[in-house]
Formats: C-alpha cells, sequence, structure tokens
C-alpha cells in the first residue's frame, strides 16, 4: 500500500494503511508522514486529554496519557486512556470529573489475569476513559504503560511526542513530519532499553501479543460493571469475599 497520505479535498483520513493490529514481521521498517487531518486528529484528542488530566491535578492527582495519543501515531477512532498510577480513593477520582463537570457514563472494575491488578474504570465516552489501580501493582504492570508509551500534563502542554510500542509490535519513534516505525520482533533486548523497561517485560509483552494474533483476543479474568450507587471499593470488597484468586491477589 501506499505511503500514508491524504487528498484533503477527499476528505478522508488516512489511518488505516498503518494500523492493522496484526504484528508486523521482522525487520519491517517504514518512515510514515502525517496528513494535516491526522495532525488536527492528534491535537483534538491531546486538547480533550489535558482536560480530563487538569481536573484530576486540581485534587492533586498526577496522571498519565498513553497509548497512540502520546506517541502520536493516532487513527480515526483511537482512544483517549487516562491512567493515575497509584491506588486512588473512587470518590475524590469521581468528584474531580464531576467538578469538571464531565459527565461519567460507566463504571466497571477490570482485571486481565489472576496475577494483575485489580483496576477501577470510568468511562466517560466510548472514547474516553480514565483508570487507576485498587490495589498495588507489580512492576511488569507498571511497566506496561511505558511499554506503550505514556505522557503526562506537563509534556503534553509542551506537544512532547513519546516513543513506544503499538499493537503491531512496532516502535514508534516521533520525527517532525510523523514518525518512523520498525518491528521489535527479534531486537527485544536492545527496545527495553529505548523505554527504560526490563527486557522481561517486552518479552512478555510480545509473547502476549503474538499469541493474541495466533489464538485470537482472550478474554478478561473479571469485568463487573457497577451498580449506579455502588462504590469501587465496596464492589471490590464483594469480589475479595467471593473469590479465592481475588483474596490471594490482594495479600499480594
Amino acid at each position: 500500500m501506499a505511503d500514508m497520505q491524504i487528498n484533503d479535498d477527499a476528505q478522508r483520513l488516512d489511518w488505516q494503511v498503518n494500523m492493522a493490529i496484526k504484528p508486523a514481521g521482522c525487520g519491517d521498517y517504514k518512515e510514515v508522514t502525517y496528513s494535516r487531518a491526522r495532525w488536527e486528529q492528534l491535537k483534538a484528542l491531546r486538547g480533550k486529554a489535558m482536560s480530563i488530566m487538569a481536573a484530576l491535578e486540581v485534587f492533586h492527582m498526577g496522571s498519565t496519557v498513553h497509548g497512540s495519543t502520546a506517541r502520536g501515531d493516532v487513527k480515526e477512532d483511537s482512544d483517549i486512556d487516562i491512567f493515575i498510577a497509584e491506588v486512588q480513593n473512587s470518590f475524590l477520582v469521581e468528584t474531580a470529573l464531576e467538578h469538571a463537570r464531565l459527565t461519567i457514563s460507566n463504571r466497571r472494575i477490570v482485571q486481565a489475569t489472576p496475577s494483575n491488578a485489580m483496576k477501577a474504570h470510568i468511562e466517560i465516552d466510548e472514547q474516553t476513559t480514565v483508570s487507576f489501580p485498587l490495589m498495588e501493582m507489580r512492576r511488569v504492570q507498571r511497566e506496561f504503560y511505558r511499554f506503550g508509551g505514556q505522557t503526562n500534563l506537563s509534556e503534553l502542554k509542551s506537544d512532547m511526542r513519546v516513543v513506544g510500542i503499538d499493537k503491531r509490535l512496532m516502535l514508534i519513534e516521533p520525527t517532525q513530519t510523523g514518525h518512523v516505525e520498525s518491528s521489535i520482533v527479534g531486537r527485544e533486548e536492545a527496545t527495553s532499553k529505548i523505554l527504560g523497561i526490563s527486557t522481561q517485560t517486552v518479552l512478555n509483552r510480545v509473547h502476549t501479543l503474538l499469541r493474541r494474533d495466533e489464538i485470537g483476543r482472550t478474554g478478561i479474568y473479571i469485568k463487573k460493571e457497577l451498580a449506579p450507587q455502588e462504590t469501587f471499593e465496596l464492589a471490590m470488597k464483594k469480589l475479595v469475599e467471593t473469590n479465592p484468586a481475588v483474596r490471594r491477589r490482594i495479600k499480594g
């Protein structure tokens, strides 16, 4: 397929060419130039992220946005994933959002696997989620966000884009005109040094995404929707009482 270019008169975006989910092959490399529409999309997503992150900072909660919004390689249906790294009082998080007149459309508890930390997901709309851990996270889980690329509020304000890995296992390195991308398969150790994370984290993510490509997306261990008046803390307490695996995880 041709490099990602767009005819502005045709009024279409160029996301599809570059953003297939299937992992790329070893040695793949490409220079990508962003269209005007793509830069505008990135600006819009980052502006929305900054308004939410600023609302959290008013209540002294630092956060990061991760994924394509942090790297810059957004597409038409890119999400805004905002993450607060430390365990929080969910009432304060929800109050911060409501104080900024941000409507909460859905709330759920998510746990990817029994060994992962349980997290609160607050959905503002179909595109935008604020999440935070409900229990202490292990190093590999914290490094997951750096694997995909993450930026904080001050970095967003300075228009910083960061290096990170997309779902195709391509290393996205921002440039003045877009980015360059290259496969990390077979380059896991070098990639870990670029990202400043452990080689084991990179190997784990490569294994997970290649396996997902082979057998399809695997299920989430826990995905519990909260009732309107139910707090995250109360919902987690119920899960701890009824699920031995959750009890073991919360103890260490």
